[in-house]
């Protein structure tokens, strides 16, 4: 998949960490307490396939993290807002889990800071389809495999090109499109999971073992 950048507003897109940082500092249960129904279903899979020490990517606020920590994962949660890291941490602390979370700013277009074959399984909800450029999600993807253990898993969701808000909004590149309250949204087409799924055996739409 070729793609072109040329047209990319880069000063927009990297404007996105001071947006999300405000909102999650003004609004520290956005998205609610209860866990995502795509960690939950999630969940099972990690279990079925005992992958008890898992990567999360773009954690937000901390509930799935949370829900994740309470069924008996090691979590170790990304993102790049501090707000989010430090909701996630007082939480942790206020639920007795910080002994299996572990909370870490970071910006997951530059290395993921752990070792070689590190987890057994890598989870995002949402996070690919942020306002991430073609060649930073190839990147990442390839940072992922990097930190998984063979036969790790990789579960994310996205939102698709059927989805009604695609081609609304500003159009901020690719398939990026900045749509209600500011937020700029990369839509997947199946060519584009397929193509991310470089040295991956894909099981569902998106579960990834590496291979």
């Amino acid at each position: 998949m070729k793609e072109t950048c040329s047209n990319i507003e880069k000063e927009v897109l990297d404007a996105q960490c001071h947006h999300w940082e405000s909102t999650f500092s003004e609004m520290p249960d956005m998205f609610g307490e209860a866990a995502s129904d795509a960690a939950q279903e999630a969940a099972k899979v990690f279990k079925q396939e005992a992958k008890t020490k898992i990567l999360e990517l773009g954690a937000g606020q901390g509930r799935d993290t949370l829900f994740f920590a309470q069924n008996g994962f090691q979590v170790y949660a990304l993102d790049y807002c501090e707000a989010g890291v430090e909701n996630i941490t007082r939480k942790a602390a206020e639920m007795g889990l910080s002994h299996s979370t572990t909370p870490m700013c970071h910006d997951l277009r530059t290395p993921l800071p752990f070792d070689d074959e590190s987890f057994a399984g890598c989870y995002s909800h949402m996070l690919y389809c942020m306002a991430l450029t073609t060649s930073e999600l190839e990147f990442l993807s390839n940072e992922v495999r990097r930190v998984l253990r063979p036969g790790g898993l990789n579960i994310y969701t996205v939102r698709h090109i059927d989805d009604p808000q695609y081609g609304t909004g500003i159009h901020r590149g690719e398939a990026m499109y900045e749509i209600g309250g500011g937020f700029i949204v990369h839509f997947f087409s199946e060519a584009r999971v397929e193509h991310l799924a470089k040295g991956y055996e894909m099981l569902f739409r998106v579960t990834l073992r590496k291979k």
